[in-house]
């Protein structure tokens, strides 16, 4: 039960997005290279900070 608690937080904090970018990209692009992981948070950094976010 602990653990299942624990693995809901953990998604729901975002904090396991590495571990699910690379089970989804082993399943859906098994050719392809894996990004490391410093690379997968600077990419993800960089979508989520980019770019205009207001409204006016």
């Amino acid at each position: 039960m602990l653990r299942k608690i624990w693995r809901t937080i953990r998604r729901l904090s975002g904090d396991d997005a590495y571990e699910r970018y690379r089970a989804h990209y082993r399943t859906v692009h098994p050719d392809e290279p894996e990004l490391s992981r410093k690379a997968f948070f600077k990419r993800e950094q960089e979508r989520k900070w980019n770019g205009v976010r207001r409204c006016c």
